[in-house]
């Protein structure tokens, strides 16, 4: 983009550009210049917005979580149609877009990153990873309510079990995403036994 273009909304042209770089390259090629590169932008476009790269991440992590919270919402209002197993398993592929697995690997591969997260927002934990926790324990005791999964369900543990193990499967970048039988196979076996109860 030649200089002096006048960009509509800059800072989500860099995210956007950003996003791009991730999917495409992973977060070991994600620099300021890689961003602009890929934005069509000059450098100090970026620095004219953001204080230093540092906060660039911040706020492309922040971005991300807030589509997170925004699934949660989906998530919940579905609660009591269809199958829990199909709900969650969905709800696994959303979340574990190209995108987002690469934020998590951004996020725990820098220091810097992690300590002005920590700063940014109280919450313990991964972002993304923690959200998504949140969102599937939600889910789950909404559910619960409902008499669909077992009304001792720790749905806390569920919803670490059923993230960790979607993590591992979307988290190789290398290879294509699992397939559906193999991802309904997980969610499938981790809440058998609350699915299961809710019966006797």
């Amino acid at each position: 983009m030649p200089t002096g273009v006048h960009l509509h909304d800059p800072r989500k042209h860099l995210f956007d550009a950003a996003e791009r770089v991730l999917s495409r390259d992973g977060p070991s090629a994600l620099t300021s210049r890689a961003v602009t590169l890929e934005a069509g932008v000059a450098k100090g476009v970026l620095h004219r917005h953001f204080a230093d790269f540092d906060a660039f991440l911040v706020e492309l992590v922040q971005e991300r979580v807030a589509r997170v919270e925004g699934q949660a919402a989906v998530l919940r209002h579905s609660a009591g149609t269809g199958t829990v197993t199909e709900t969650l398993t969905g709800a696994l592929v959303d979340l574990f877009d190209p995108v987002a697995v690469a934020i998590v690997s951004l996020v725990v591969s820098r220091d810097e990153l992690r300590r002005q997260l920590r700063e940014a927002r109280p919450s313990p934990g991964i972002p993304i990873l923690t959200d998504a926790g949140a969102m599937i324990a939600a889910y789950l005791a909404d559910e619960r309510a409902q008499g669909r999964i077992a009304a001792d369900a720790d749905v806390d543990s569920l919803a670490l079990s059923l993230i960790g193990a979607g993590h591992l499967l979307f988290a190789d970048r290398q290879s294509t995403p699992p397939d559906a039988a193999a991802l309904d196979r997980v969610v499938s076996t981790v809440i058998a036994d609350v699915l299961q109860r809710r019966l006797l």
